[in-house]
């Protein structure tokens, strides 16, 4: 890690997190170095709670991340420079399930000193630990519109990470 990335604090990441996530995309990686499974996602958010620097992912039941985040305690958060949207695309249209993602030309596995995957092409990579998940429970959404995204019922898990480290790319 130390040889591609620099260790920030979590208040030190640049960029407008609302941008990252949003527009640029992040890529969802869970397992290890020997089986992992990547999902792109433009939902999630970021802050402290529990006095703890935190992201929140959410994922969809039939998802294959969904697998490995279930199994692991540690998940990656990486975030990708403009020209390798072509790669996020495909890793959030396509499942791990028909396409082995560990093979995908362009994304070069790395391991972090938690044993959590990052990927030596991304502009910075956040360590997190799962310390909580919950499902989505409809009966609690305010507004009804919110209901048109789940036209088949498939609520979102969602998972809070404490972010153990941040990695980022040195220039």
């Amino acid at each position: 890690m130390e040889k591609l990335f620099k260790k920030i604090k979590p208040e030190q990441i640049n960029g407008n997190i609302f941008e990252l996530i949003g527009r640029e995309w992040m890529l969802i990686t869970a397992g290890n170095t020997d089986h992992y499974n990547m999902m792109t996602a433009s939902w999630g958010t970021a802050g402290v709670l529990w006095r703890k620097p935190v992201v929140m992912i959410f994922v969809r039941p039939q998802r294959y991340t969904r697998e490995f985040i279930e199994k692991s305690a540690y998940f990656s958060i990486s975030f990708f420079e403009e020209r390798q949207r072509d790669l996020l695309n495909l890793c959030g249209t396509t499942s791990g399930r028909d396409l082995n993602k560990m093979n995908i030309e362009g994304m070069t596995p790395v391991g972090m000193p938690t044993g959590a995957v990052g990927f030596a092409e991304a502009k910075l990579v956040l360590e997190c630990r799962k310390i909580y998940f919950d499902d989505i429970d409809p009966s609690f959404f305010q507004t009804f519109d919110i209901e048109k995204i789940y036209p088949n019922n498939d609520y979102h898990r969602f998972y809070i990470g404490e972010i153990i480290d941040c990695w980022e790319k040195k220039l």
